[in-house]
């Protein structure tokens, strides 16, 4: 198989696997002679462990990158050890300072099959999960003050200027956060809520609590690690901060 036959066949999998993802994914092939481009995907690949090692011996020649809506990345790659299928991977963020990932365990890549409705079930239960994990770490590392959430529970931190910050797990929450009118920075992906409305920002925060119960998920509101003096911390709109809205 030459490499046109090579890059169609990784393109039209890249397609298939991200219409089976959970979630809306989009898929782009970076042929051999996208060299710059597959020299930062290199970069950005998050593994130790199948991959690197694949990598090592192997240079990126061609590549797909899938993107979530919510800036998550995964990249699919061939296989050189002589089985069928291919390697997918988690692309770290862009713009996330070095100290961001300490302490975080990468969220290493798996070897799917090459029928691409079997490997979307391979990645959404396995790898998926763990990437969600990390990038909700290393969001949390990078902006101090927000408490990581988890999976099941979505956790919003009260921040000293009065707005609520968030960094949910998946995109699933995301999509709950940002309808009920949160916004994404898009190099740290942390969800804000600003509190220059109160009645709206309290309104929001009590209507986004069902939302995301009817989906599994709980939710809970938390001072940041370094507190506001007594007297000067913003008011809770939906309870108590740091009791979850949700019963178990």
């Amino acid at each position: 198989m030459d490499d046109h036959d090579t890059s169609e066949h990784l393109a039209s999998y890249a397609d298939l696997l991200a219409g089976e993802l959970p979630g809306a994914w989009t898929s782009t092939c970076h042929p051999p002679e996208d060299k710059d481009d597959l020299a930062e995907l290199t970069d950005r690949i998050w593994d130790l462990d199948l991959v690197a090692a694949s990598l090592a011996t192997n240079p990126l020649r061609q590549a797909a990158v899938l993107t979530r809506t919510d800036g998550a990345q995964l990249t699919v790659l061939d296989r050189y050890d002589g089985h069928d299928g291919f390697l997918v991977a988690a692309l770290a963020p862009r713009a996330l300072p070095d100290e961001a990932y300490r302490t975080v365990r990468e969220p290493d890549g798996v070897a799917v099959t090459d029928d691409p409705f079997v490997g979307a079930e391979q990645v959404a239960s396995d790898l998926l999960v763990r990437y969600d994990t990390a990038l909700a770490q290393v969001r949390h590392h990078a902006v101090g003050g927000v408490h990581p959430s988890q999976p099941d529970r979505v956790v919003m931190t009260w921040q000293p200027d009065g707005s609520v910050a968030t960094a949910p797990v998946g995109e699933t929450a995301g999509a709950v956060l940002v309808a009920n009118g949160f916004v994404q920075d898009e190099q740290s992906g942390i969800y804000r809520l600003d509190g220059d409305d109160t009645a709206a920002q309290a309104r929001a925060v009590r209507e986004i609590g069902p939302q995301l119960d009817a989906l599994g998920i709980g939710i809970s509101l938390r001072h940041p690690a370094t507190r506001t003096a007594p007297g000067t911390a913003p008011p809770s709109p939906a309870g108590t901060p740091g009791q979850a809205s949700r019963a178990r």
